[in-house]
């Protein structure tokens, strides 16, 4: 399946989302609208960082093992994601980049290494239901890091 990829820019530094997005637990506060009921695992941050969670996305609830296998601070983080009984293996990747008039550009790409035949029959459908859930994820990511960065959130 084609992966998808969503993005948004924020007015923080690479070092200041970079520093938020390594925290697993950061984020079940900008993905907990469809990702719920997070188990931690591992270290805090940084490399075999894990949770699971149940996603609930297009109709369909499922348990995922989300954990952190590559870190290029403060550019990348790549996280491993294996659901659907091992029938699903994906990864997801925040890339983040300086804008040249200061803060960042996020982008994350959720890519597909294995799926399910139903969900590989339907990938229109299911690409459309990831992309439409991770823009709110950007979205929620940016209110997030604003509430971090100011104090409110740390």
């Amino acid at each position: 399946m084609k992966s998808v990829t969503v993005s948004i820019d924020v007015p923080q530094t690479p070092e200041q989302v970079y520093d938020f997005l390594d925290v697993m637990a950061h984020h079940e506060r900008f993905t907990n609208h469809y990702l719920t009921n997070w188990r931690y695992s591992g270290p805090d941050r940084g490399i075999a960082s894990c949770a699971t969670v149940t996603a609930a996305l297009g109709g369909t609830t499922t348990d995922v093992t989300v954990e952190v296998v590559k870190c290029d601070p403060p550019r990348r983080i790549v996280e491993r994601n294996v659901s659907a009984a091992g029938r699903r293996l994906a990864h997801g990747t925040y890339i983040i980049e300086p804008l040249p008039t200061g803060g960042s550009h996020v982008s994350f790409t959720y890519a597909w290494a294995r799926a399910p035949l139903a969900e590989r029959l339907l990938a229109p459908v299911v690409r459309a239901a990831v992309r439409r859930a991770n823009r709110t994820v950007m979205r929620r990511l940016a209110t997030e890091l604003a509430r971090h960065t100011s104090g409110a959130g740390s």
